[in-house]
Formats: structure tokens, sequence, C-alpha cells
């Protein structure tokens, strides 16, 4: 790990140059069985699938929202979509932890000023450093109006962050945190309500090497188990201002902007569908049971479901909707409620086969239960889209 002030400092390493690109037919077939072992062991056990993060560093895979003067492969949304697909469909947890990877890693690019890309992006590119989301809290609710974390100046021109961090994926685990905090207590008109995020708050990027800052991975989820999803407290943690990103209070007006991008989690419900699906058919010739019509239709019914979550979540990422904004939205809110409806038809269809607890299915049902909550969670989703029709 690099010291905490590294964002600053000239002497950033020359990296190795890899080449980060999706297969054309996806992932390899050991990569593919190698991420689905790690995710039946880390539902077993709990604990933070750290294997899946080290083949996730080794893939290139992290490089993939980045440009190639980074070491990045250019990957526009909908490859990346397809690439969070791919992974979710073996490994739901390591495809959250890549999606928050490429959500910070596009926030950089985009909102970070030169020096920060030239420091940043290379290391994130390559795998080096792996980045989080720290941005929910108890209290703040899903739209994170009422944060408690907060951020003052420093005579010396740096910011101090105080405050804690709850439901952050890839905690303990991640290089770099991009936090969320108050930096001021702004006008009511200061900036337009964007529904999530408020006026006030500012991004910092904290690197996990700094003193202040301290994960704790003690939570226990129900699905989504190998995730790293735990808290991470700020206490007196220094950062300097060029660890900022974007200007100071224009947080909400960064978070407003990230719909549209077309990256969207309907892509990790879509690569759980389709697991699930993959697992009927199975199920289904090994026991017989497509000579049997009524078997075969149902499976057609659900590959229809799969098909149509994967198109919303194609079309999001092409940005071809006159709001792609509104497609991103729509496509999570889709694409979720559909892997739902498929995950429960399969269980019913592999009967008492499935309700064996080491079964993958209920793995599977616990995992897509949690897309639904990641944020914006869907019935922020929704608010999100209806508050437009108050305009």
């Amino acid at each position: 790990m690099a010291s905490a002030d590294s964002l600053t400092l000239p002497d950033a390493p020359l990296f190795p140059r890899r080449t980060p690109a999706m297969p054309a037919r996806g992932l390899t077939a050991p990569v593919r069985e190698r991420l689905a072992a790690c995710a039946r062991a880390a539902d077993a056990g709990g604990e933070p699938d750290l294997e899946a993060v080290a083949l996730l560093r080794d893939s290139g895979l992290l490089g993939l929202a980045l440009p190639y003067e980074y070491g990045g492969a250019g990957t526009d949304a909908e490859g990346l979509n397809a690439a969070v697909e791919q992974v979710a469909r073996v490994n739901a947890s390591a495809a959250i932890m890549l999606f928050q990877h490429y959500a910070v890693s596009r926030r950089v690019l985009e909102h970070g000023d030169a020096a920060l890309r030239q420091r940043l992006l290379p290391r994130l590119a390559h795998g080096d450093w792996l980045a989080a989301s720290a941005w929910s809290e108890t209290g703040a609710g899903a739209n994170k109006k009422q944060l408690s974390t907060t951020a003052r100046r420093t005579p010396d021109g740096g910011w101090v962050l105080d405050g804690a961090k709850s439901f952050t994926t890839s905690a303990g685990v991640a290089d770099v945190y991009l936090v969320l905090a108050r930096t001021e207590s702004a006008a009511p008109d200061a900036a337009p309500e964007t529904g999530y995020g408020a006026a006030g708050q500012t991004f910092f990027l904290v690197q996990a090497d700094n003193p202040g800052l301290e994960p704790d991975t003690s939570l226990r989820l129900t699905g989504m188990r190998g995730s790293a999803t735990g808290f991470v407290s700020l206490h007196d943690c220094h950062v300097p201002d060029t660890a900022r990103l974007g200007p100071v209070g224009a947080a909400a007006s960064i978070i407003a902007g990230v719909r549209d991008s077309g990256a969207t989690l309907g892509a990790v419900a879509v690569g759980l569908a389709q697991a699930a699906l993959d697992l009927a058919h199975a199920h289904a010739e090994r026991r017989g049971l497509l000579v049997q019509q009524a078997v075969r239709h149902r499976l057609v019914d659900l590959s229809t479901e799969v098909e149509a979550a994967r198109a919303v979540v194609e079309r999001a990422g092409r940005r071809s909707a006159a709001d792609p904004g509104m497609a991103t939205l729509h496509s999570k809110l889709f694409a979720s409620a559909a892997a739902d409806r498929v995950v429960a038809a399969v269980e019913q269809m592999l009967g008492s086969a499935g309700y064996v607890a080491a079964h993958e299915i209920n793995r599977y049902g616990r995992d897509v239960r949690a897309v639904a909550l990641m944020g914006p969670t869907n019935d922020l989703c929704k608010e999100l889209v209806s508050l437009t029709w108050n305009s």
C-alpha cells in the first residue's frame, strides 16, 4: 500500500502494462469455476471473499471502466454491464464489488483534476487498488439526506473527517474509499433538488491505510455474504485537499449524474436470473423432464423473463433512451423484480431438491433480494422516477 498522502506525491511508480479486456465469449472457464467455488465457500463461512478479490485483481476486469491512457480498456457502459452480469452469474458478491469499483473509477475520471487522475487511475485500472463507495450511514436514509459524517477544514488547507459509514461493500478489502461527508450547511436554494444527496455534501477519496479510517467486517448478511459489506469509521481522519473529488458542496450533482452513465445494478440481477435458469435446465435434463411439454413451456417463460431483463439493462448501457437516467433507474427496477420472480419459480421447479440448505438456488434467492436494497434502493428508484412528474 502507498502512504496516506500518496495521492499528492510526484513519484508515481511505473506500472507493468496489462491489457484488461473481457474475453469475446465472456469469462474463461477456469476463472468461472474458481469464482463459483469462491462464492460457495464465502456463502458458507460468511467471510469476505478475499480469493475472489485476488481473481478480480489478476483478471484485468478492474480496468474495463477506464480509458487506454490510464491503462484501462475504454469499455462503455454496455460492456461494463455485460462484464458485471458474467461475474454475477457465478459470484454475485464479487459482481457488486466489481460494480462499485467501476462506479468509483468513473467518478474519479469524470470529476478528478488532472493530477488526481494521473495518480489514482493507473492503480485502479491495473488492479493494484480496489475502490469502494462509503456513502451510507445509519439514520441518513436511502436518499443520503441527513449525513452525520462531517469534514472540516484545517489551517493547512486540508480536511478532517469524522463519522461512521454502514453497509459499505468491500469494507476492509478496498484500497481506497469514496467517502460522502457534510462540509457545510448550505442555504435551501443552494442546489437543485436531486432526490439523492443534499446541498453542502462533498466527496473525498480516503486510502485504506489512513490511520483515521477503520473498517469493521463483523456485519453478517443473509445474502451477498462474500461482499465484505460492513462498517467504516472515520475518526480524526486527515486528508489533503487534493483528495477532494469535485467542488466543495457539489456531491449531490455528482450523484445525480451517476444514473446517466448507463451502468446499472440490474446487471447483477440478470446474472443471478441466468444462473437460476441454468440450474433449472440442468435439473430438467438430469431428471428427464424435458419430454414434458409443461416443463419445456415453463422454461420458455423463464427464459423470456431473463431476456427481457437483459434487454432493458443493455438499453440502459447503450444510453439510447430519450432520458438515459430514467432508463437506468427503470432497468434496476425491472431486472431485480424479474430476477426475483425467476429464482422463486426455479425454487418451485426444483421441489424438494432445492429445499436442501446447501443447494445453490437458496444462495441465489438470498443474493437477488439484496439487489433491491442496494443504492439506490428500489423504493428510492421509484421516488427518483416519480419526482420528475412534479417539475
